[in-house]
């Protein structure tokens, strides 16, 4: 059980390579919100991936549709026995979820998960620091649901090769994640603007995405002020995984895809200015940056120089 966000979707992957690494033969099956679903679809360890839909059916509660989709998504997670429930999501809401599966439920004690009352809906409590960072507290809480160690260096177990589409403009291209969900999260548009044009000098071609239309505006916004910068389409997150597979680098806000291209192993450097990256910034093997942090703003002279880390 990890049903969201998209962040946290992704750093839960590791935990899958964990249990095959260990247990070679072991069915993992996901449950997960239906708009990350593609996310545990791109790793092989998966099996199959259940979809819930909280946060829709939480707004449409009395509607007939919700009960009837309830119904079958319970019935479809109890079709099996399974022998081990894990819960990494440590809420109530993910909890309830879990306690509709058949099998022994295991997640966080109620002094190290995010919600303590989800401890109540546990048969085995693990205590993990709270200290750790998100990839880290999901595979120690695995390891020691399964009686193994994760000391070793975190596998996301994630390839997509990269894309080929029409308007993608022909490597060395980077991309530029300038969306988030909140306007706090932001970087100045300035600051997009002048690290375009510096990279566009270098020989390297800007890529924009974005997801809502207020994202795509701002991305066509920018793509105009930067020579050769292209605003990507609209796209699902599985093409959005192979554009980033395909980047030189990836610089972005605090986001899901910029979580997604450090899984994906692209040279990232991520901007933080409204929260902390200590315990949810981005974490992998690959080059990855954290800069800035709460009320903190990262200047484009940090983020050039740590792009002249970034290899050809």
């Amino acid at each position: 059980m990890k049903t969201s966000s998209l962040g946290d979707v992704i750093h839960n992957l590791p935990v899958i390579s964990d249990i095959r690494q260990h247990f070679s033969e072991a069915i993992i099956d996901w449950c997960v919100e239906e708009s990350f679903a593609a996310i545990p679809c791109l790793h092989p360890g998966v099996a199959e991936v259940f979809t819930v839909a909280i946060r829709r059916w939480r707004k449409q509660l009395l509607c007939r549709r919700t009960w009837r989709e309830i119904g079958a998504f319970r019935a479809k997670l109890r079709a099996q026995r399974y022998d081990l429930i894990l819960d990494t999501q440590g809420l109530l809401k993910s909890a309830l979820v879990a306690a509709q599966a058949i099998g022994p439920r295991c997640g966080y004690a109620a002094n190290s998960g995010r919600d303590p009352l989800a401890a109540c809906l546990y048969q085995r409590h693990y205590t993990v620091s709270l200290a750790e960072h998100a990839v880290v507290r999901n595979r120690c809480l695995a390891a020691a649901a399964l009686g193994y160690t994760a000391d070793d260096a975190p596998d996301y177990g994630i390839a997509v090769a990269p894309a080929a589409f029409p308007w993608l403009p022909p490597a060395p291209y980077v991309v530029l994640l300038t969306a988030t969900s909140r306007d706090d999260k932001l970087w100045p548009e300035a600051h997009w603007l002048e690290l375009g044009n510096r990279l566009r000098e270098q020989g390297c071609r800007v890529v924009l995405p974005g997801g809502s239309a207020a994202e795509r505006e701002r991305a066509a916004r920018l793509a105009a002020g930067i020579p050769g910068a292209v605003a990507a389409l609209p796209l699902d997150i599985a093409a959005l995984a192979a554009v980033l597979s395909g980047a030189r680098a990836v610089v972005g806000v605090d986001t899901g895809l910029t979580h997604l291209a450090v899984a994906l192993k692209v040279p990232t450097v991520a901007l933080y200015t409204a929260t902390d990256p200590g315990l949810t910034g981005v974490f992998g093997v690959a080059f990855h940056r954290n800069l800035g942090g709460r009320g903190q703003l990262p200047t484009l002279d940090a983020v050039l120089g740590e792009l002249q880390g970034v290899g050809g």
